[in-house]
């Protein structure tokens, strides 16, 4: 099969987001100075993002991690920088259409908790975001396809619904070939238009997916992972499903001894590891 284009999106169809208003979102950048993805972050030394970013796991050194941070060529009054002191991927992930398109990285400086920097909530195991449910992504990626971000490259974030399993399966069906087959693992979360227009793409992977929790909280649902394309009809965009990694994250929230605010369960997690705060 081709290769589909992995996204790293810079939204299409979405607006530029105001400033500090997505304050776990992390710009990854490799060599110099080169935005690859993005992520969030999810404990003061530990940032969620996906296993495609890193092709080379063991090899960490190059990467750069930017928190706080709103304009991808500007200055930002509140960033702060970390290089990468280990990345965790998922055992048996080869790429993102086989699932398990996630990955931990733990930073070798560890945050603070500015206003600006702070982290997302993640849901339990198995936690269900009802289709239709309307969520933010966001990302410096593409603002169409082949159309990377100009100017000083503020945020931009997008709106688009949820999708449920089965009716992105049926949009991807929709004038398939038998060269491109896509399968909507039981680990992957679609969000999109029918008539497309909206959608994030490439250099926004690993970003976040997040939506309503209440109170004012945001949970992230999904990592960008890829997709047919950007924003094309019948091909909403296709995120590795977070809660379906709810056992690997709270393993290494534990053994880094944080825990994080509204994140659910994380003393029963903890607690099935054996390990203490």
């Amino acid at each position: 099969a081709p290769n589909m284009p992995l996204l790293g999106k810079r939204i299409v169809g979405g607006v530029e987001a105001s400033a500090g208003a997505w304050p776990w979102q992390v710009d990854i950048q490799m060599g110099a100075n080169v935005h690859v993805c993005g992520g969030s972050i999810i404990a003061k030394s530990w940032v969620l993002s996906a296993a495609h970013c890193f092709p080379n796991p063991s090899d960490v050194s190059s990467y750069r991690l930017y928190m706080g941070r709103h304009l991808l060529n500007g200055y930002n009054q509140f960033e702060m920088v970390s290089q990468v002191q280990r990345v965790v991927v998922p055992e048996g992930y080869t790429n993102p259409q086989k699932g398990r398109d996630v990955a931990l990285v733990k930073l070798r400086s560890p945050v603070t908790w500015p206003d600006r920097i702070q982290p997302v909530c993640l849901p339990y195991a198995g936690f269900q975001f009802s289709s239709g449910t309307l969520c933010y992504v966001t990302g410096w990626g593409h603002t169409q396809e082949g159309v990377s971000l100009t100017g000083v490259g503020a945020l931009r974030e997008v709106q688009l619904p949820i999708i449920d399993q089965s009716s992105c399966q049926s949009m991807y069906q929709i004038l398939s070939s038998d060269s491109v087959t896509v399968d909507i693992l039981s680990d992957m979360i679609c969000a999109g238009y029918t008539e497309g227009g909206k959608d994030s793409c490439q250099g926004d992977s690993g970003g976040p997916l997040v939506c309503p929790g209440g109170n004012g909280t945001w949970i992230q649902a999904g990592v960008v992972s890829f997709g047919l394309g950007c924003a094309q009809k019948n091909r909403p965009g296709i995120y590795s499903r977070v809660s379906s990694f709810a056992s690997l994250i709270p393993y290494y929230y534990c053994i880094d001894s944080i825990l994080v605010k509204c994140m659910h369960n994380t003393q029963s997690q903890c607690a099935q590891h054996n390990l203490k705060f």
